[in-house]
């Protein structure tokens, strides 16, 4: 698709700070936005409505969306039903990450129904499946998504307090070897430069930024641990 050629091979920067967090809301998250596009970013990834639809207002470049939401007896958070998908899509997105895990979905829901219902009401929005295991994303490649990311790899049960830099990117080489037949999204702890460099040495199509990027307080948590160990 047209979107995801735009990106290919370029920095998409996670615009998102969760409630309690000192940069939640609109305003501190366009800022975020326009910093990162003079900095070169060729997206930007937006949580919730309000930001999205704040953002798409100020800021040319093709913008993801998701939508965290909990709903009782599932851990799945992102996007997790059509109710999110529309209110995404509604502000602006113009591609929207779906959580693809295996999990226990909002009331019993299954994957391909939800992939069902979206297509069916947006068919000309693409979806990107958020995934933890490879086993995950061959199964959304299978579903048609238009992309896959490992932007959850470290956040299920399964996969807990892995990252996707660990062992030079060991399971990233695993899912560029499982996903042959859309782009590949790298997403999730990384934190440096070179780090993101390599993802796309590695195979992947293009990569997300969030934390190392636009939460300062994650950003001077690891100067300050760095001098505390000196």
């Amino acid at each position: 698709m047209r979107l995801l050629q735009q990106l290919q091979g370029g920095l998409v920067v996670a615009c998102e700070a969760l409630p309690g967090e000192p940069l939640h809301g609109s305003a501190f998250m366009v800022a975020m936005a326009v910093a990162a596009v003079r900095g070169g970013a060729q997206g930007l990834l937006a949580n919730g409505p309000a930001e999205i639809a704040a953002i798409r207002a100020k800021v040319p470049l093709p913008l993801l969306g998701v939508l965290l939401r909990e709903y009782p007896g599932s851990r799945v958070r992102v996007t997790p039903t059509l109710a999110e998908v529309a209110e995404v899509v509604d502000a602006g997105a113009q591609l929207v990450g779906i959580d693809a895990t295996e999990r226990w979905r909002p009331e019993g829901e299954s994957l391909p129904d939800l992939v069902r219902k979206v297509r069916a009401r947006y068919p000309d929005v693409p979806l990107m499946a958020e995934v933890a295991t490879v086993r995950e994303a061959a199964l959304a490649q299978e579903l048609g998504f238009d992309c896959v990311s490992s932007g959850l790899y470290g956040f299920t049960r399964e996969t807990a307090g892995r990252h996707l830099c660990d062992d030079d990117f060991e399971h990233l080489r695993a899912l560029r070897a499982a996903v042959v037949r859309c782009p590949l999204v790298a997403e999730g702890a990384i934190s440096t430069p070179a780090q993101a460099a390599r993802t796309l040495r590695l195979g992947s199509d293009l990569v997300v930024v969030g934390s190392a990027i636009t939460r300062p307080q994650i950003i001077t948590a690891t100067f300050a641990k760095a001098l505390r160990a000196r």
